[in-house]
């Protein structure tokens, strides 16, 4: 199965929510790896999750700012992307060998400095807010001409259609979320997404 767009899953913490997602065709599953996260999970949790899925990317998430704590990550995690909050720590952190997801917060008084400053560095950038307002909207269309955008709010099953054909973003991240009880998941959301991006 294969979706129009690059889709990112994040906050996965069980096998129901990543063998669903790889079953659909999302590219990439992504992991909180930071321990104060209530979205944690282990590195021999996330070994096992991923033993039993194929096809998709696995992405470490990160919002620590501090270099030597983020490599003991990439070292304990068997991940393929890193994804950090934190734009500081590049490009040092480019030396790590992974391939890197920013993310930054479309309210960031920053936001159009470190898409210029960073691009060179990163897969794409991860863009997340919370009113997705006309602005926002008008806003990100715009810089998806020229940075590698993935947006992470303002996506429903009415409009994501609609968006992938007004902006030139490179995909859409969603989020998954934890069983009712082991093996059993309401995936009311996250599914209507994902059968509106099937290919026909």
């Amino acid at each position: 199965m294969s979706l129009k767009t690059l889709v990112k899953v994040s906050n996965i913490t069980n096998l129901s929510d990543a063998r669903y997602c790889a079953g659909m065709g999302v590219e990439m599953i992504g992991f909180v790896m930071d321990k104060f996260s209530a979205d944690y999970t282990s590195p021999e949790k996330m070994k096992e999750i991923k033993s039993w899925v194929a096809g998709v990317q696995v992405v470490g998430e990160t919002q620590s700012a501090d270099y030597e704590e983020v490599k003991a990550l990439v070292e304990a995690y068997e991940i393929d992307i890193l994804q950090i909050s934190e734009a500081g720590l590049l490009p040092q952190i480019a030396d790590l060998g992974k391939p890197i997801i920013l993310k930054l917060e479309f309210e960031s008084a920053y936001l159009e400095d470190y898409l210029e400053r960073y691009s060179q560095f990163v897969e794409f950038f991860l863009v997340d807010g919370g009113d997705f307002s006309d602005f926002a909207r008008y806003t990100l269309k715009e810089y998806s001409f020229n940075y590698p955008i993935v947006l992470d709010f303002g996506i429903t099953a009415e409009n994501v259609n609609e968006l992938l054909e007004e902006m030139q973003i490179k995909g859409i991240a969603l989020k998954g979320s934890n069983e009712i009880r082991p093996g059993y998941k309401d995936y009311d959301e996250l599914s209507e997404i994902l059968e509106v991006l099937e290919e026909d």
